[in-house]
């Protein structure tokens, strides 16, 4: 963890919510500002991929529709969701990572938390789109201990070769070339309405995802109230 890092205590909830575009980097950045507060990230995208693996009833419906790119369906996510932030460990707040990506799915969230959004952080990560499809096809993936690379700007000490088990690196199916189109414009398509939702009911914060993650993420810190 981050030196000085806060704890949330028993001071009000923390709940925070990315928005943006696949490959802007709000997995590595929701991670590194959960584990800053202390508090859960809760990333729909590991939580299928997990019952994908485990073969059950939800990872066999959503599989198919992964391997394509297409979305999810809105109200099983929501239930996924719904499930998890109920757990005790998210009472001290959460950082979501992936989820929402619909409005119905935003209207979801907000029903499942009777409405108390206007105290959440909402952050708009920005990334120009030619180099979302570069670092979305150039990423690999170890199917073994969830890690990542990028063959150009994070690879791996040797080629195709997780650096932490030496497992195989894979490209998950949803990181080809087309998959990836198809995803950004899906997300323009769907996703990018969120932003005018949120700026009706909560804090919006956009932040310039094109930098070097110290940068971005020094600027996540101060929005939550965190001087760098």
């Amino acid at each position: 963890m981050d030196g000085g890092s806060p704890r949330v205590g028993d001071a009000r909830p923390v709940r925070v919510i990315f928005v943006g575009s696949p490959g802007a980097g709000k997995g590595t950045q929701a991670a590194r500002l959960a584990e800053f507060l202390g508090v859960p990230r809760i990333s729909t995208g590991d939580m299928l991929r997990e019952a994908i693996a485990r073969g059950t009833p939800l990872g066999k419906e959503a599989e198919p529709l992964m391997g394509r790119g297409d979305l999810v369906p809105d109200d099983l996510l929501i239930a996924l969701v719904r499930e998890r932030t109920a757990r005790e460990d998210c009472a001290r707040g959460f950082v979501l990572d992936g989820f929402p990506r619909t409005v119905r799915q935003a209207e979801g969230l907000a029903e499942m938390s009777e409405g108390e959004v206007s105290d959440w952080t909402v952050f708009s990560v920005q990334v120009p789109r030619e180099e979302l499809l570069r670092r979305l096809s150039g990423r690999r993936w170890c199917p073994r201990c969830q890690a990542t690379y990028h063959v150009t700007s994070d690879p791996p000490k040797r080629e195709g070769i997780c650096d932490v088990d030496g497992a195989t690196l894979v490209q998950r199916e949803d990181d080809r070339e087309e998959v990836v189109a198809r995803r950004l414009h899906e997300y323009e398509e769907r996703t990018a309405p969120l932003i005018g939702y949120y700026r009706e009911l909560a804090d919006v914060v956009e932040i310039d995802g094109n930098r070097p993650m110290e940068a971005v993420f020094a600027d996540l810190k101060k929005h939550v109230g965190v001087a760098t």
